[in-house]
């Protein structure tokens, strides 16, 4: 695996990651939503990452093996809250209304690993960078 693999895989790695901050980002924004069924309230989403040991992918054509997809992105399977509302306009006949399941202390863990992940990806693309940039200097001399 040269260097040039490197990029390509970490690329991978930084759009799994804006996509996972994108669902946090959906998320919290939808934390405090309500609806006036259980089936229209707002459940959290979870991106789901798939290795991608054995398969092969080509960027630019420079084929390299490794990196990450996102394979689906899921609603969480949490129960959404019943709340006794019974003068919002959306509540139903018994005067309940559902709110979303979104945990933000959920989110916010989320978030952090996310940005983390993606720091990281960014310093391996930026040392690459520097290793191929010393290794242009190595042949100059």
């Amino acid at each position: 695996m040269g260097l040039d693999s490197i990029f390509g895989i970490a690329g991978s790695a930084l759009n799994a990651q804006t996509t996972r901050m994108n669902t946090v980002a959906s998320n919290l924004a939808n934390a405090n939503t309500v609806a006036a069924t259980e089936q229209e309230a707002f459940r959290a989403k979870r991106s789901v990452f798939k290795a991608m040991v054995d398969q092969q992918l080509s960027a630019q054509d420079a084929p390299y093996q490794g990196g990450v997809q996102i394979q689906s992105i899921n609603d969480d399977p949490a129960p959404v809250r019943k709340m006794f509302e019974p003068g919002n306009p959306l509540a139903d006949k018994d005067g309940f209304v559902y709110a979303s399941n979104v945990n933000e202390m959920t989110e916010m863990v989320e978030m952090m690993a996310a940005s983390r992940s993606y720091q990281n990806n960014v310093e391996v693309v930026n040392t690459a960078r520097q290793l191929m940039m010393r290794t242009l200097d190595i042949t100059r001399s």
